[in-house]
């Protein structure tokens, strides 16, 4: 569970996604958009057009990890932009997967870019 909650790093892909994409069709996004290997310990965060859910794709070493998270009420609020994915730090992780909505995503990718 520890890789879970402290993956390599956190990609947030940017550009919203469609939801009925499972771990085969989000890695293909993952090599495309960032060049990356799914299977290389990092997290990567997917949001749908209407940001109520994200879904997270982890590899653990021994297989792939997909979990989805919908929210009830609010929406998770982070800007468009043309790159591929941002990086985040442990503590926005945390925030995301604790589900902090009110976090200002929009200024934290402001600063990546």
């Amino acid at each position: 569970m520890s890789l879970i909650t402290n993956p390599g790093e956190i990609w947030l892909m940017v550009a919203p996604v469609d939801m009925r994409r499972g771990i085969d069709g989000l890695s293909v996004l993952v090599e495309q958009a960032l060049q990356r290997s799914p299977c290389s310990g990092s997290a990567f965060v997917f949001c749908n057009r209407a940001s109520s859910r994200i879904k997270v794709l982890l590899w653990d070493g021994t297989g792939v990890w997909l979990c989805q998270r919908r929210l009830h009420r609010g929406r998770f609020v982070w800007g468009r932009s043309d790159t591929g994915g941002i990086v985040l730090t442990s503590s926005q992780w945390e925030w995301l997967i604790a589900g902090w909505v009110g976090v200002a995503w929009v200024a934290i990718l402001r600063e990546k870019i």
